[in-house]
């Protein structure tokens, strides 16, 4: 028997084609054939209605919790629920990172950005992507897609040449040839944090439309009028926001492609709530998600159309799954795995429930956190505790809720859980999310889900040394040594970062038990060892006193002027020593900009943390050239007192 079709402007998908070879190869049997007839009815269903369009519609800062898709007590999102209706919303969706950059560089590269070096907002230098390796959008194009951007990127990675036909705020797909198909990504800026940097005097003269008695708070925001101002004022940007992709939606239907065009709606990242855009927790990185299922291409989502999914989903797999929608093989070098396509259905997707998540630098303030998410439960492991939550970011304290928050921290109108985010993190969490949705109970602390604790940490400590993580390196270091080939780099040190993760998880034991291994890292010839052997003590506090002689040595005259600033934090937070003049040396010998930021972070903390440091200017004397670097400039501004704190 031959069939012969006629295709213009289309082909099978290549997992059509596959299989149809892979069975034409085999003997002929009864399963065999009716296989070959289901795969060739999903060919022809592709055929017959051309290549699928897609549009991504993306708010800014926005995570799930504030939309009442999701939540009752989230604003009202009509337009978005018509979507729901006909196509499939995910209850597990979750942006990779919690800002906007990193978050967006993962989408876009289908890549864990600690593997690939684009894990820190924003980018000191902007690297080059892995070999083999493209922004997803340009595989689209070379297989004949018009791909357009209406307009944010915000890429930590080299943009190279092809990956869009246009990106502008007049981008579109009215500009493509005749019957082409098209990705048209489009960003929401309404939603965005900036929405909230508003005055006192604004939030007198400007009423909400959603009434601030009506809102309800997170357990860990203080209930006063800004508070509640600020939800509402999130609460109406959320509605604009959902008349925005409304009307995009119309144009697609004026245009006559609501039925060829599968339309994504998402949110870029948590938000934009104290505490949420830049932690690594659910609300900074669980994000709503809707698919609009097009008639003409139902053949190809094997999911039931209204549903809701439960399957886990990251952003490392949104570009893989328009590649397999659209009928194209996904990169050996992507992380992430398509959930939506042939082959794909409900109940596969249902097994899907891990996400992994990550926090390094947001502007000049530094983090380190590492997220699993696995099932109900999230294992959060910040690998530098003693950095609060609440640390001085300057662009989040333009936000009145933040000032009032620190405010009412210092003045003592906090109760336990309100404080939390100004007080030291614990080393590791274990959260049951479903039992406790805003993460305030940490299971770490109970000996009955001590079994379930070294699970998530195992799998954790896995994922990070396959990775290889590169962020055990300090930034300063990356810039100079990894970041013109970062997967090569962490292909060619992947034991020592092995390594290094060893000596950061001794922070995780028992002091008893730790301090031998501590002990030896402080003694090491490599300089990373010690500097992480110093964050173990820092981790440990005043357990690891017995340490200091060792540690005093290493801030007087280590070679390492990182792992000085090092010792010296950690003999500051137990009250030993003041670290001014390690500091100020440090500083004055400093010729990067990027490693004078991390020690600012540290002068931070130990001005504004227990128990508390007074500096002057004197001592953040140091080259022009490193105090020019705008992350400097912005730490400088606060500490010496030209930035209002109130």
């Amino acid at each position: 028997m031959r069939f012969e079709l006629q295709v213009e402007r289309t082909r099978f998908p290549v997992q059509v084609l596959c299989s149809v070879g892979n069975v034409m190869q085999r003997k002929n049997s009864f399963l065999r054939v009716q296989r070959l007839i289901w795969i060739l009815l999903q060919g022809v269903a592709v055929v017959q209605g051309g290549q699928p369009n897609f549009v991504w519609l993306i708010s800014e800062d926005n995570s799930k919790h504030f939309l009442k898709l999701y939540d009752d007590m989230g604003a009202e999102t009509p337009r978005i629920a018509e979507l729901a209706q006909d196509g499939l919303l995910f209850e597990n969706a979750f942006s990779n990172a919690p800002v906007c950059s990193v978050a967006r560089t993962t989408l876009i590269t289908g890549c864990y950005g600690p593997r690939i070096g684009t894990q820190f907002h924003r980018r000191a230098v902007t690297v080059p992507l892995p070999p083999g390796v493209k922004m997803f959008p340009a595989w689209l194009r070379e297989a004949g897609y018009h791909t357009s951007n209406n307009r944010k990127k915000d890429y930590n990675a080299v943009e190279r040449d092809g990956v869009w036909d246009e990106s502008s705020n007049k981008a579109s797909w009215r500009n493509r040839k005749p019957g082409q198909a098209f990705f048209h990504m489009q960003s929401f800026g309404v939603t965005h944090e900036s929405s909230l940097h508003f005055s006192k005097d604004v939030m007198e003269r400007q009423s909400t439309e959603t009434n601030p008695s009506s809102i309800s708070l997170a357990p860990y925001h203080p209930d006063s009028p800004i508070f509640r101002y600020t939800y509402a004022r999130y609460h109406d940007r959320i509605k604009t926001m959902d008349q925005q992709v409304g009307a995009v939606v119309d144009q697609l239907a004026a245009d006559g492609l609501l039925e060829d065009t599968f339309i994504f709606y998402f949110g870029d990242h948590g938000g934009v709530l104290p505490g949420g855009k830049g932690y690594a927790k659910e609300r900074g990185l669980h994000v709503p998600l809707v698919v609009r299922i097009p008639e003409k291409f139902r053949a190809l989502v094997n999911f039931n159309i209204g549903s809701r999914v439960d399957g886990f989903v990251s952003f490392v797999d949104f570009g893989p799954t328009l590649l397999h929608l659209a009928g194209l093989d996904t990169s050996d070098g992507l992380d992430g795995i398509p959930f939506l396509g042939q082959g794909i259905n409900q109940l596969s997707l249902s097994r899907r429930d891990e996400a992994f998540g990550y926090a390094d630098r947001f502007d000049e303030k530094y983090d380190l956190v590492r997220v699993l998410r696995k099932g109900r439960f999230s294992y959060v492991r910040s690998y530098q505790p003693f950095n609060f939550d609440g640390l001085q970011n300057n662009y989040r304290y333009n936000m009145l809720a933040y000032q009032d928050w620190r405010e009412r921290f210092e003045k003592g109108q906090l109760n336990p859980v309100q404080r939390q985010f100004f007080e030291p993190q614990a080393a590791e969490a274990l959260y049951d999310i479903e039992n406790d949705p805003h993460e305030i109970e940490n299971l770490a602390t109970h000996p009955e889900w001590a079994s379930k604790l070294l699970e998530m940490r195992g799998r954790l400590q896995k994922k990070l040394k396959a990775l290889p993580d590169l962020s055990f390196f300090p930034e300063s270091h990356l810039v100079k040594h990894a970041f013109e080939g970062p997967v090569a780099y962490g292909a060619v040190n992947s034991e020592q970062i092995a390594t290094l993760i060893d000596v950061a998880d001794l922070s995780l034991q028992p002091f008893s038990s730790a301090r031998s291994a501590i002990e030896q890292a402080l003694m090491s010839s490599d300089p990373w060892i010690r500097y992480w052997g110093l964050i173990a003590c820092s981790s440990h506090q005043g357990k690891a006193i017995e340490l200091a002689e060792r540690v005093g040595q290493l801030a007087e005259s280590d070679s390492n002027g990182l792992v000085r600033v090092r010792a010296a934090e950690f003999l500051a937070l137990i009250g030993v020593k003041n670290p001014r003049g390690t500091i100020r040396e440090v500083l004055s010998e400093c010729r990067s900009g990027i490693e004078a930021c991390l020690i600012l972070n540290s002068v931070v903390l130990l001005q504004d943390g227990e128990p508390g440091y007074e500096f002057s200017p004197n001592d953040f004397e140091m080259d022009s050239n490193v105090a020019e670097h705008p992350y400097v400039q912005r730490r400088l501004r606060y500490l010496l007192g030209d930035l209002k704190r109130f």
